[in-house]
């Protein structure tokens, strides 16, 4: 089957070849270059923090944060029920351990149970943007105050929502708002968090003597190409976005009221659209046949091998993974392409 309407597809209209190209001809294709600092430096102001370190990908930005922040062994950091497995995978690489926190019907993190999975053990809460929906984040940091907690915020899928934690983590991934092909970026208002962060990427070398490392330090650093493109999609981020979200108001308007579909609540920024949708495998085969590729929602937590809980069919996670869908979402797709989509979603239905 040939994939005509990818669910996802990376826009490089903007510097992008000509910024990459700038570094090879420079020579700087490692970590050290020219773009790095820059990047790091123009999407901190973009998002209104104050220092950013780039690193390897979204997932290497959530385990470097939790370990700049001292967590380990023995420490529990809150984790939604619904999200990528990455961030739970980012708190188990740092030998802590996760705790789950259900849904709610924007499928982010339930503020209303997060207090209830608080113990004397717990040192972090990591809210997540799901598909671009913020997080209550003035109840997170409420709670994370009432309780001494830290925050690691992951955006990886929220560009354009301006952070408010102790660090905001964001993914370069080829699927995202804006993309290094790979790559992440980890931000703070706090320098000396911003060193620790920027001391762990890099081998964790010491200042006195190159190759004595006091501690366990990473390998998470961005390449200046990585930052070359990451820049040039910075440059066009607001542009971006507004095109995305006349994506969001093309199919809200378009799949109203379509027998079988439930839409889901308003998004801040659009990653990618999601809706329910009842015969949800069917209508993925359907959809398939014509090209159009599609991806279900993401799985609970505790439905995960590395974390199973028997009890996980009872979660609001369950129940969205079970007829959730996501819908091409891409910069450049044309009001035709996106017209052709929806008329194939309704089609379905009325064929019953």
């Amino acid at each position: 089957m040939t994939v005509k309407y990818p669910v996802a597809k990376p826009s490089l209209a903007g510097n992008e070849l000509a910024y990459v190209s700038d570094a090879i001809n420079e020579g700087w294709i490692s970590s050290h270059g020219a773009y790095v600092p820059r990047l790091e430096q123009d999407f901190a102001a973009y998002n209104g923090m104050r220092h950013g370190v780039a690193c390897a990908s979204g997932t290497a930005a959530l385990a470097l944060a939790l370990r700049a922040l001292g967590i380990g062994p023995g420490d529990e950091v809150l984790v939604p029920e619904f999200t990528m497995i990455a961030c739970a995978w980012a708190v188990t690489h740092v030998g802590a351990t996760p705790v789950f926190v259900d849904c709610g019907a924007d499928l982010n993190i339930d503020v209303s149970a997060v207090e209830d999975k608080i113990t004397a053990s717990t040192k972090v809460i990591m809210p997540v943007h799901i598909y671009g929906r913020q997080c209550d984040m003035d109840e997170i940091m409420r709670i994370a105050f009432d309780y001494n907690l830290r925050v690691v915020e992951d955006s990886a899928e929220a560009h354009g929502i301006r952070p408010v934690a102790d660090i905001a983590c964001f993914s370069f991934d080829a699927t995202k708002i804006m993309t290094a092909g790979e790559g992440g970026i980890c931000l703070t208002d706090d320098p000396r968090l911003a060193g620790q962060l920027a001391h762990l990427h890099s081998w964790a070398y010491s200042r006195d003597l190159r190759f004595l490392h006091k501690k366990l330090g990473f390998n998470f650093r961005m390449t200046n190409m990585q930052a070359a493109v990451a820049l040039a999609q910075l440059e066009r981020l607001d542009e971006m976005l507004r095109q995305r979200a006349e994506i969001e108001r093309r199919y809200d308007e378009g799949l109203a009221g379509t027998p079988g579909l439930t839409l889901m609540p308003p998004r801040d920024v659009l990653w990618t659209y999601d809706l329910r949708a009842s015969r949800m495998p069917q209508l993925r085969e359907f959809l398939a046949e014509d090209g159009i590729e599609t991806r279900p929602f993401f799985q609970p937590m505790s439905r995960q091998p590395p974390y199973f809980d028997q009890e996980w069919p009872a979660l609001n996670a369950a129940r969205f993974a079970t007829d959730g869908l996501l819908l091409p979402t891409y910069v450049g797709m044309a009001v035709s392409e996106q017209e052709h989509i929806i008329g194939r979603i309704r089609e379905f239905y009325r064929a019953g």
